[in-house]
């Protein structure tokens, strides 16, 4: 399973009030709070964990059906730096759900995958190929291969995997 999300940067500098009261507080774990206000750049951490956790949910959605607004349950971890791409985990509950994420001047974009393998399947899905919903969520229509759908200011990404896991 995959997920993805984007933030346009510039859209979210005009739309979002990050610093009003109490909004890092019910969104982001203790853990992340920490993270953010000891980052040197905590609007981007705070998009870059963002990013992390509606992707992750995006897949925790699919697999258990449980739909809601609920992101300090999921609980963002960043790994590493490597070869452009931040790498990180969230975890909710008993599931575990990896990370990678691009970040540049224009915004952050974070894939996750239920299994590190499915990194080497994803596969980018053309902006005219017919996605049908079934029960509410996107597939392709020519193979019914389940696709994760982001999209936010300038920008959209749909990807999937190439064997549909």
């Amino acid at each position: 399973m995959i997920g993805n999300d984007i933030v346009d940067l510039q859209l979210a500098k005009t739309q979002s009030n990050w610093q009003r009261l109490r909004f890092i507080e019910k969104i982001f774990t203790i853990s992340e709070q920490d993270f953010i206000r000891q980052s040197e750049s905590p609007e981007l951490e705070i998009w870059k964990l963002w990013t992390m956790k509606e992707a992750a949910y995006k897949i925790f959605n699919r697999e258990t059906g449980i739909r809601g607004f609920f992101p300090w349950k999921l609980d963002c971890e960043i790994k590493d730096f490597r070869i452009g791409k931040f790498v990180g985990k969230v975890s909710i509950g008993n599931k575990m759900y990896f990370t990678e994420t691009i970040q540049n001047e224009n915004y952050v974009y974070t894939i996750a995958t239920s299994s590190i393998a499915h990194f080497e399947k994803i596969i980018e899905i053309n902006l005219d190929d017919k996605i049908v919903k079934i029960d509410g969520l996107p597939f392709r229509t020519i193979n019914k291969m389940p696709v994760s759908i982001t999209h936010h200011g300038r920008f959209e990404r749909r990807i999937s995997l190439v064997d549909g896991c």
